[in-house]
């Protein structure tokens, strides 16, 4: 009886288990080499599927990450600098704070962090502002480099037709 109860439970477990859809967002990681600096990113992408972005999903004014369930995380192995300002080597969550005409990008010492009450403005390190451009639609939120040339790089973050960047770069 009891080999008969723990099969019914192992199937039972194993058929929710594999019967589970892929999650809408997906996990992304990207490295981009910027001279003998690596740069590491890891987040996950959410998926527009119609709604409007920034202003209503996404408030204005209001600490985001951009990401889904955990902060977006970044490291680099060498120290670098963003937008001209000096950040130390290491890993750092990456917020915002959206606005329609600029981004302030904050780069957060507390580099694991729940999406949700996970942010401490105390753990900052670095804060720069990123004025917001407008391109065609991405879907799913998007982390790139579109420009790197020798130690000077532009790492991009889009998702709908909302684009912004920041300029980093090695000494």
């Amino acid at each position: 009886m009891r080999v008969l109860l723990c099969t019914v439970v192992f199937i039972s477990a194993a058929t929710s288990c594999f019967g589970q859809t892929p999650r809408r967002s997906q996990r992304a990681e990207i490295m981009q080499m910027l001279g003998d600096t690596e740069i590491r990113a890891m987040y996950i992408r959410p998926v527009a599927r119609g709604r409007e972005l920034f202003g209503k999903l996404v408030p204005y004014g209001r600490t985001w990450t951009p990401s889904a369930d955990s902060a977006m995380r970044i490291s680099f192995n060498k120290d670098v600098q963003i937008d001209g300002q000096p950040l130390e080597a290491g890993s750092y969550s990456v917020w915002a704070i959206p606005d329609s005409a600029q981004w302030t990008v904050i780069f957060n010492k507390k580099s694991h962090a729940f999406h949700i009450g996970g942010y401490s403005q105390r753990e900052d390190a670095l804060r720069v502002i990123a004025k917001v451009d407008s391109l065609p639609h991405v879907e799913t939120l998007s982390l790139s480099f579109p420009v790197v040339d020798g130690r000077k790089a532009t790492m991009q973050i889009q998702w709908g037709t909302t684009a912004v960047s920041v300029g980093i770069e090695t000494p």
